[in-house]
């Protein structure tokens, strides 16, 4: 007799035996869909910190190779099952202290393992509520978790969990296509509202925090000259005087940020901004007037966030906006309203929304989870962004955004260095997926030029270009227009055609990223090529192909150097 199905298994997996008995779990499912109740039979009100729908082994292989989603947009996880690793800088159990992981490695709302025979996905559909986490032990045991955050429910009430997917097969890219289904079924996505795919030129990482409306301006002319297909132009970190003022700016922008705005649409393109909706630094107006609207500490102040997570990267400490009083979502809503009708922007890249879900706190709403009032605060930002807005995420709570934003940044920041070029394409690489079906994939800028402090080689920089192509998404521009000598200019406008034409993410043939096929919408196809290492590597090619960037054609054979990516196309 065969062994049954992993997902057979995963059924007879027990409910949460810590659970008192006057909280009755009660499964329901449909195909590989499941829904669990929670209904408090007894007298009095319980309070629930973790509900665990499933704990048991699954008889997986402590070796079998994984892949988890974090919580917010730094933390991924790879390596075995016994000893996951992380790809990014800020785990969400380290850097981020979301989860404690005494024991055990929490994956967030999606993982991927490898068995005999192909793949085992267990995901999240939904996050309207509760966060979903997937607990691994490295003896081979597994708990499915609901983040009840501590919640009370009420005696004669019950919860329902968010929709838990289970689905096994021999094809990863199919099953990831699969999730995107169920999850488009429960949170809509507003990608289909997008018209065509963003590209620009965003002014943070050549200026950064320093940037001026000269410098805003000088890109400006030079974009009209030279790179006519980059739409927005996208005024980044450092316009504003305070860390939530978004409406008051610094001197450098001394006619005002509306003004500037209107000299981008009068030159042919459309104005983009940067904020960062759910934080206020100490000096803040909206802070200083209204600290009765941020979320509260213990002590019934407002919450630094340093307090009970990272605490930011400039201007700290950082307050949270709390998105469950009434007077933050009338305040959000009227933000945005007047950035689009006043100052005629209707691009806006969120930043550090992560904060807005910030956990150990105290809400307005004593009743509402951390996903229900950052989902409230985003649903607050959608009212006054209005129609025909794009809203790109940032260092935002993945699955807490499902159905709030049009575009989503999946990787860290962009440096000029090899290690962070490779980093930021296996971050792209993993979530590729989720491209034109849940948001814009944003793979972050392409950078072709070093600056003081980030310098990287041209085989470095052949990585970056070719992990952009593979990507697929969005391109917005990073360096200063008119630093980019022809060829990288060259470059730039191939990768703004592919924007263009919606061209899809790669589909590699495995999770080592190594060689990866992109389907062009007009016919042909694009061969991507990754050397992840340090020593020189030789590939084979099918003959026929041609260099993607200059047209050159190539031998049936290529040398890679380390940390080298190419692109080959083929007609």
């Amino acid at each position: 007799m065969s062994s049954p199905s992993l997902l057979a298994r995963l059924r007879q997996l027990p409910a949460d035996p810590a659970l008192p008995p006057q909280l009755l779990q009660t499964r329901q499912w449909d195909g590989p869909l499941c829904r669990v109740r929670l209904d408090n039979t007894g007298s009095g009100p319980e309070a629930v910190r973790h509900w665990r729908l499933f704990e048991g082994d699954l008889g997986l292989a402590p070796d079998a190779a994984i892949y988890g989603e974090g919580f917010q947009m730094l933390a991924q996880t790879m390596g075995s099952w016994q000893t996951p690793e992380p790809v990014g800088r800020c785990p969400d159990a380290g850097v981020y202290r979301i989860t404690d992981d005494d024991g055990y490695h929490t994956v967030h709302n999606l993982l991927l393992v490898a068995c005999e025979g192909g793949w085992l996905l267990l995901a999240f559909a939904s996050c309207q509520r509760f966060g979903g986490e997937f607990r691994l032990y490295p003896d081979g045991r597994l708990e499915i978790v609901m983040n009840a955050e501590g919640r009370t429910l009420a005696p004669g009430e019950h919860w329902q969990s968010e929709a838990l997917i289970c689905l096994e097969g021999p094809d990863r890219e199919a099953l990831l296509g699969s999730l995107a289904d169920y999850i488009e079924a429960e949170h809509p996505s507003l990608v289909n509202e997008v018209p065509a795919r963003p590209s620009g030129w965003c002014s943070w990482y050549h200026y950064y925090a320093d940037v001026s409306a000269a410098d805003i301006r000088e890109n400006l002319a030079v974009r009209a000259m030279r790179f006519p297909a980059l739409r927005y132009v996208q005024i980044d970190d450092g316009y504003q005087a305070k860390m939530g003022d978004w409406l008051t700016p610094s001197p450098k922008f001394e006619q005002g940020v509306a003004t500037l705005a209107g000299e981008i649409r009068a030159a042919g393109c459309e104005p983009a901004l940067w904020v960062a909706p759910f934080i206020a630094e100490p000096g803040s107006q909206v802070f200083q007037e209204h600290p009765d609207w941020f979320v509260k500490g213990e002590d019934g102040l407002p919450l630094p966030s340093e307090r009970v997570t990272y605490g930011g990267w400039r201007c700290t400490p950082w307050y949270v906006l709390d998105g469950t009083h009434p007077e933050v979502q009338s305040h959000l809503e009227q933000v945005f309203r007047t950035l689009r009708e006043q100052w005629g922007i209707h691009y806006f890249k969120l930043d550090a929304n992560f904060w807005g879900a910030i956990h150990g706190g105290r809400f307005h709403d004593p009743a509402a989870t951390r996903v229900e009032a950052y989902r409230r605060g985003m649903a607050a930002i959608l009212r006054g962004a209005g129609e025909g807005a794009f809203l790109l995420g940032c260092n935002a709570p993945l699955w807490p955004s499902l159905g709030l934003v049009h575009g989503m940044r999946v990787s860290d920041d962009v440096e000029r260095q090899g290690r962070r070029f490779r980093q930021i394409a296996r971050e792209a690489f993993c979530r590729a997926w989720q491209n034109d079906r849940l948001w814009a994939l944003d793979p972050d800028c392409v950078c072709l030029r070093d600056i003081p402090g980030q310098h990287a080689s041209r085989a470095e920089y052949d990585f970056h270009l070719a992990a952009l192509v593979a990507s697929g998404g969005m391109v917005l521009a990073g360096d200063r227009l008119q630093d980019l000598d022809e060829g990288q200019g060259a470059h730039l406008g191939k990768l703004l055609a592919l924007c263009a034409a919606r061209t899809p993410a790669a589909r590699f043939d495995d999770m080592g990223f190594g060689r990866a096929r992109v389907a062009l919408p007009g016919g042909g196809a694009l061969l991507c090529l990754f050397n992840w290492g340090e020593q020189v590597t030789e590939m084979a090619l099918p003959a026929g192909g041609r260099d993607f960037w200059d047209d050159t054609p190539l031998a049936e054979t290529l040398v890679l150097m380390g940390g080298q990516g190419r692109v080959i196309r083929y007609s």
